[in-house]
Formats: structure tokens, C-alpha cells, sequence
């Protein structure tokens, strides 16, 4: 989920790309990813944004004769798992998610009812952030293909996971945004701000044949592209830090913030931005950066 792109209306052409030997991705506002198994069988790598990202796929799957047999989920945001529905309706196919993002692809309420903190808005309970319901089981090494290994990449979202594929592809999911990305927006969604960073560092250290971030272009190496993610994220850290010279409400940063990005607020960026610097906060006060009380019924922060 990043936030320029996971709020975009721009024209895709689901353009199938090969990477690797059978290494694929489909070009779309979250590359999905498309391994062959063997002449006439695939899997999936995520499934798009929504039922018509689903209809392009199929229409890809039927040029090539091929038949999908899975979906391998790498986390559960609406852009990533807005596929399911119509795919596996039309295809039968099995889908696996990891962890606690398997709840949420069972049950899609849970991602807007999480990110407002509350029972959502009819403005947020949309396809940009509720997905259609989907019979995802959870991802177990067992029920991968055979060569195919799971690269955990917790931090943006709860139990966001990579695959490496046999013939060395690595699709990173959204542990990354372009350099595009980050200069015009700044800020990219995270949930845990410090298992986000450990798994920036990770993600630095990778070697592979052939990377695939969701969001950002594929490559043969990766590492300055990380570390240019961590450092917006110690930007971002800092900005807020600053921000609470004084004694602060989350409204009042979040403002600031909005403000100092050069961001519009409406209601997909109130909960996107302020889920993930409400994640920011709580990093923070736990590594002892800023402290929190409660002032005249007011939660404030302040830099120590």
C-alpha cells in the first residue's frame, strides 16, 4: 500500500513482462507476479486492485493457454488481494495468505476498520480499501511450489511476506516505493516502524537475479533503493520529533504533516497517513525519543 499509487486512477495496461526463465510480472498499479509451474500451469504472486484487475489477468492466463492453479498472497491490502474474488471464482484456485493478513483477506472489513480505528465510514468502505471476501488459507511452507521460498517483510503491513522463486526472482511486495514516489509524497505506509527498518536492512544485504518491488521497477539489485527508503523514514521520524517542541495532540501533528508534505487530506489519506504516524509515535516512545501524557483529557506529545 503506498499512498500515491494504492489512491491512483491511472491507466494500466496489464502488460505481461518476463524477468526470468519462468519468472513473470503483470504490469499494474501492484505488479503481480507470475511464475510458470509448467507448460500449461501457473501461479500468482498477488491479484490486483479489484474484480477488473482479476478480468485482466484471466485475459492473460487465457492468451497463453494457462491454466492458475494458485494465488500466493503477500499480504492482504485491498490492492493486493482485490483479484481474488473474481479468480478464483472463475478458476477454482487455491489462495494462500501469511499470518494475521489471511484474517484480513477472509474478512476484508477488518483493513478500513483498522486503519480508522474504528467502524469506518461508507467513505472508506470502498474497493481502495475493502476488498471482496475471499476462501484464503494460510500460508504454510508445505503449500509452496516446489524451490519456492517465503522472505518475511513484516513492518509495512502485519505479516508481509516475499517470494523467491527457483529460477532467483525475488517479489518484494511493498517493503518498497520508488524514488518517485517518496520525492513527491514523502511518507509511504507503514505499521511498525522499527520491523519496517530491520526489514529495509535485510532487504539491503539480498542478492538475487531479479528483483520485483510492488511498487517501484524491477531490477537486478536493490540496495540503494532501500536505503533510500530508510532514510525517508528517518526523515519522517525526525520531521515529527521536531514537530512536538511542544506539547501536541495526533490531530495537530497530523496537520502539520499534511502541511509540511504538501498532502490534501480527505478520508483515505486522513486514515493511511495517520495509521502510519500513529505508528511513528508509538516507535518513538518506546525508544525514548518523545514522551506522552495526558493533559486536560488531551493524549499530548512531547520531545524529550
Amino acid at each position: 500500500m503506498v499512498l500515491s499509487i494504492y489512491n491512483g486512477r491511472g491507466i494500466y495496461m496489464y502488460e505481461l513482462i518476463q524477468v526470468s526463465e519462468k519468472s513473470y510480472y503483470i504490469q499494474s498499479p501492484a505488479k503481480i507476479g507470475l511464475y510458470r509451474l509448467n507448460d500449461t500451469d501457473v501461479c500468482l504472486i498477488d491479484s490486483g486492485s479489484d474484480k477488473e484487475a482479476g478480468r485482466k489477468v484471466r485475459q492473460v492466463l487465457d492468451a497463453n493457454g494457462w491454466h492458475l492453479t494458485t494465488i500466493y498472497n503477500t499480504h492482504s491490502n485491498a490492492d493486493h488481494i482485490g483479484g481474488n474474488k473474481y479468480l478464483q471464482t472463475q478458476t477454482k484456485c487455491r489462495i494462500f495468505a501469511p499470518g494475521i493478513d489471511c484474517d484480513f483477506t477472509r474478512h476484508p472489513l477488518l483493513e478500513p476498520s483498522f486503519l480508522y480505528g474504528g467502524y469506518p465510514v461508507k467513505d472508506l468502505r470502498h474497493k481502495f480499501l475493502m476488498a471482496q471476501e475471499s476462501d484464503a488459507e494460510y500460508l504454510t511452507n508445505e503449500a509452496l511450489p516446489d524451490g519456492f521460498e517465503i522472505i518475511s517483510l513484516p513492518g509495512h503491513f502485519f505479516d508481509m511476506v516475499g517470494y523467491r522463486t527457483p529460477d532467483d526472482t525475488v517479489y518484494l511486495a511493498d517493503c518498497l516505493s520508488s524514488i518517485e514516489t517518496l520525492d513527491k509524497y514523502r511518507i509511504s505506509f507503514v505499521y511498525d516502524v522499527e520491523s519496517y527498518l530491520n526489514t529495509l536492512e535485510t532487504v539491503k544485504s539480498l542478492k538475487a537475479k531479479t528483483f520485483v518491488p510492488a511498487h517501484a521497477e524491477a531490477s537486478d539489485k536493490i540496495d540503494a533503493l532501500a536505503q533510500y527508503n530508510i532514510d525517508r523514514v528517518l526523515e519522517t521520524a525526525e520531521l515529527i520529533i521536531s514537530l512536538c517542541c511542544e506539547p501536541l495532540c495526533f490531530e495537530a501533528i497530523l496537520q502539520k504533516i499534511f502541511t509540511a508534505y504538501n498532502l490534501t487530506m480527505n478520508f483515505e489519506q486522513y486514515v493511511l497517513v495517520g495509521s502510519t504516524v500513529r505508528s511513528y509515535l508509538s516507535w518513538l516512545k518506546d525508544t525514548g525519543k518523545i514522551s506522552a501524557k495526558f493533559e486536560a483529557n488531551l493524549l499530548l506529545w512531547e520531545r524529550l
